[in-house]
């Protein structure tokens, strides 16, 4: 079974802002499940998202 964390524990287990995170969900660029007013995560989809994005800027990038 897959757990769900809401937006303060994941920020604290992130260490990122929770306002960031909310942004990023609420425009679509983090998964998150609501339930009502609230936001919640699966920390490792967010995980993944994220090095995606890590990877994806990384690459985008001209070399020196």
């Amino acid at each position: 079974m897959t757990s769900l964390m809401t937006l303060p524990r994941l920020a604290f287990v992130l260490r990122l802002p929770r306002k960031w995170l909310r942004q990023e969900a609420v425009a679509g660029r983090l998964p998150y499940l609501r339930v009502g007013k609230k936001l919640l995560f699966n920390l490792k989809a967010v995980q993944e998202s994220l090095a995606e994005r890590a990877a994806a800027a990384r690459s985008a990038r001209p070399e020196a």
